[in-house]
């Protein structure tokens, strides 16, 4: 009784710990700018799979050339002004989920304040050049792109938060009254903390460049970005982080309080540069992205629940999951599980949440095993997390058939890691209804 006790007390503070984890503003905040910002990388996804498979099967010379310029502009338009984007969504979304009236200011801040945080002047190649000359007045897409998304980031929270706390103090704002339109009203009222907070970022950006011959971008890319994302996002600090994310389901707490708040933004910075990568037709950097991980560890959902679908359709001898799952099937086909989650159940279920939190980390394992073998391509092209098993794994690897033999022999394992539970649910169902109709 005092275990039982004690066990549920642990679910109930782990269960609070998690809610407020998933709330978190900041956090909740990153999800928000990250969901807004999703359909234009899926853009610059198409436009990289065009540039790079369907353009270069049908066309050669200078016609691919004219038709790929249509995909370098759209890849220009996304990736490469990625940090630009991030900051101005972050500031705004940060900005409209602390109660903030005028978030389009805060976002217009958070912009600004990343340029000037960028250095005064790149170096850059000419075309036909072999040596880089130093070039001053220009924005590089080394520092607006994928390299500086962490940056876009940081200095987005940084500034939004600060502009809301300067715009916030009374004595500094500008009442013109309302005689005016709104639009100028509002201008005027953040007109000086917008001059204290970018004039103050500005400070700190000559003093990096005077005294240390930097800046904050390339401090934050080498000191914090990369650090990071090599841990969280390699092959074990992946596996982990989405099993834990996969575990919280046992609660009925979805896994995007740890997958959407921690992981998913290093993922996309993964994502992103793989993109870039593979439209420059450079070695891709890395193996693990937000294309690579729905497409090898989330087959059906969380818990790649595909496989639960097919074991229990045919192996299952319980009447009530064999009907969720029918009813499943379809959505599940577009990776939404939700009814499998809730009406199979696997929330509060311990026995089927070991094969649920166990099946994503062995396909991604499996995918990354793949991956680095050169059994397949690198996950390159971010594809909707809605697009079904074996068409992810085709289209995110830029048309790589191999891809989709991998995501078969995971969805078979699958079948049989699901089926011993699946038989021990039916019997725990089968005895549950015994003994409520004793």
């Amino acid at each position: 009784m005092g275990a039982s006790l004690q066990n549920s007390k642990f679910i109930d503070k782990f269960t609070e710990f998690a809610a407020k984890l998933g709330s978190q503003v900041h956090l909740s905040s990153l999800r928000d700018a990250f969901a807004t910002i999703m359909p234009l990388y899926i853009l610059a996804g198409l436009a990289v799979l065009f540039n790079n498979t369907v353009f270069q099967w049908i066309l050669s010379g200078p016609a691919l050339v004219s038709a790929q310029y249509w995909g370098n502009l759209l890849v220009n338009a996304t990736l490469n002004i990625s940090s630009l984007l991030v900051a101005a969504v972050i500031g705004y979304c940060l900005s409209r989920n602390r109660g903030y009236e005028n978030p389009i200011a805060a976002a217009l801040v958070s912009l600004a304040t990343l340029i000037i945080m960028m250095p005064g002047s790149v170096t850059v190649i000419p075309d036909g050049a072999s040596d880089g000359v130093s070039v001053s007045g220009v924005l590089a897409f080394s520092n607006t792109g994928t390299q500086a998304m962490f940056a876009g980031i940081l200095i987005g929270l940084a500034a939004t938060e600060l502009f809301i706390f300067v715009a916030g103090i009374k004595k500094l704002q500008i009442n013109m009254g309302d005689s005016i339109p709104p639009a100028v009203g509002n201008s005027f009222s953040v007109l000086i903390p917008f001059l204290l907070v970018m004039s103050f970022f500005a400070v700190i950006s000559a003093i990096l460049n005077n005294a240390f011959h930097t800046d904050l971008i390339t401090i934050i890319t080498v000191m914090i970005q990369e650090p990071l994302r090599g841990v969280t996002t390699g092959l074990l600090g992946c596996v982990i982080l989405y099993s834990l994310g996969n575990f919280l389901w046992l609660f009925g707490i979805h896994q995007t309080v740890i997958y959407g708040s921690l992981l998913e933004p290093l993922l996309i910075v993964n994502m992103t540069q793989a993109m870039a990568a593979y439209a420059a037709g450079e070695p891709i950097p890395n193996i693990i992205n937000v294309a690579f991980v729905p497409a090898f560890g989330m087959m059906g959902g969380s818990g790649s629940t595909i496989a639960l679908i097919i074991a229990t359709l045919l192996f299952g001898r319980n009447k009530a999951t064999r009907t969720i799952c029918k009813m499943s099937a379809a959505p599940g086909c577009f990776n939404i599980n939700e009814p499998v989650i809730f009406g199979y159940s696997i929330v509060y279920n311990i026995t089927m949440i070991i094969p649920f939190v166990l099946l994503p980390a062995i396909g991604i394992i499996i995918g990354y095993a793949a991956t680095a073998l050169n059994f397949m391509n690198e996950c390159v092209v971010y594809i909707p997390w809605t697009t079904p098993p074996l068409l992810s794994g085709y289209l995110a690897t830029g048309g790589d058939f191999r891809a989709v033999l991998v995501q078969i022999v995971i969805i078979i394992i699958g079948v049989l890691l699901y089926l011993p539970f699946v038989k021990i649910n039916d019997r725990v169902l089968s005895k549950t209804a015994s003994e409520d109709n004793e």
